[in-house]
C-alpha cells in the first residue's frame, strides 16, 4: 500500500499528517507549512513534492472544504485546482476528501488537551490536528471499504 499524506490546505498555512508505511494508522504530524515562509521560488506544490519523495508517499489526500449542505464554493474550487496541479507534478495519486468539521474538531481537541494558552493560540497546531483528523477519517473509510469487500456481497 504505502504511506498516505493528508493535506489540510489553507491560504496561509497547510497542515500535514502521515500514515504508517502500510497506510493503516496515522503515524505522525509533520510541520505545518507556512506559505509565507517558503523559500523564494519554491511553490507549495514543490514543497509537497519533496515531502512525497522523502517520505515515500504512495497517495496524497487533500481536504476538500465542502459546505454543510454539500455544495462546493470558492474555497473548494481552489482545492480542486491545487490538487490537479499537485497531481501533475508528483505523478502520485491525489484525492480530495470531504473535510467538513475537521477544523472544528481540531479546535475542540486542542482545547481539551489542556495546553497553555500560548500553545492553544498557535493556529499551526489546529492545521496539523485538522490534517490528522482528515487522515483518520479517510483511513477509517478505506478500512470499511476493504472489510466490505472481504465480507462479500450481502445475501
Amino acid at each position: 500500500m504505502g504511506r498516505i499524506l493528508s493535506v489540510d490546505y489553507g491560504e496561509r498555512r497547510v497542515g500535514l499528517a502521515l500514515s504508517d508505511e502500510n497506510g493503516i494508522l496515522v503515524a505522525a504530524t509533520l510541520d505545518t507549512i507556512d506559505r509565507k515562509t517558503l523559500p523564494r521560488g519554491v511553490s507549495l506544490e514543490e514543497a509537497l513534492r519533496r515531502i512525497v519523495a522523502e517520505r515515500e508517499v504512495a497517495e496524497v489526500v487533500v481536504g476538500l472544504p465542502v459546505n454543510m449542505d454539500g455544495s462546493r464554493g470558492e474555497a473548494a474550487q481552489k482545492v480542486i485546482e491545487f490538487s490537479a496541479r499537485l497531481k501533475e507534478l508528483i505523478k502520485t495519486p491525489v484525492n480530495t476528501w470531504d473535510e467538513r468539521l475537521t477544523s472544528v474538531a481540531a479546535q475542540r481537541t486542542r482545547n481539551e488537551l489542556g495546553l497553555p494558552l500560548s500553545k492553544r493560540r498557535d493556529k499551526g497546531r489546529v492545521d496539523s490536528l485538522a490534517a490528522v483528523i482528515l487522515l483518520q477519517n479517510y483511513l477509517a473509510w478505506r478500512r470499511g471499504r476493504t472489510e466490505q469487500a472481504e465480507d462479500g456481497p450481502e445475501d
